[in-house]
């Protein structure tokens, strides 16, 4: 079993509620401050920033995926972030300081914990590599090994400004594919 699977038995009993948020609604707003742990029963979100220019997708979340707002979660600041759906979706939720607890409760807990900072950490390495080094066809190729549920689950618009590149772009190299 690897470490993901471990950490989603270790939460399935202490979910605190369940959401149910439809299609464009905020589970997080930028400046907010939302701690709270949720995974995705059924669904898709975004994770992502917004300049005066336009937004920029930096993460998705559909079914299985643990979603929070890393920089608040982590700091107890408001988030930089907005968290949006993109399709109805079905959400429980844990409360950081009930999560924290049973993250402490055992070492088993606390290295499932770390090991999954720590593939967050490498994810968004490898995101960072992605973005500064390769062609947008290089970059859908990586991202398409990596996470090829992400085209079954998430607009192409928003999968062009996650792989940084206009929708026009990535229809294109879709067609060539």
């Amino acid at each position: 079993m690897n470490f993901y699977q471990k950490l989603l038995e270790i939460l399935e009993p202490n979910w605190e509620k369940e959401i149910v948020l439809i299609r464009n609604e905020y589970l997080v707003n930028k400046l907010e401050i939302n701690t709270d742990l949720y995974l995705v029963e059924e669904g898709s979100l975004r994770v992502f920033i917004d300049d005066e220019e336009e937004e920029h997708t930096i993460r998705f979340g559909y079914k299985n995926s643990i979603i929070t707002a890393l920089d608040c979660f982590l700091t107890d600041k408001p988030t930089e972030f907005y968290i949006q759906t993109l399709k109805r979706c079905k959400l429980k939720m844990i409360s950081k300081k009930s999560f924290n607890q049973l993250m402490q409760f055992s070492k088993e807990n606390k290295k499932v914990w770390e090991q999954l900072l720590q593939s967050f950490v490498y994810q968004q390495i490898e995101r960072e590599i992605d973005l500064i080094t390769y062609s947008p066809q290089k970059r859908f190729e990586r991202v398409l090994e990596r996470s090829p549920q992400v085209f079954q689950e998430i607009p192409l618009k928003y999968i062009a400004s996650y792989l940084r590149m206009t929708p026009e772009t990535l229809s294109r190299i879709l067609k060539n594919s």
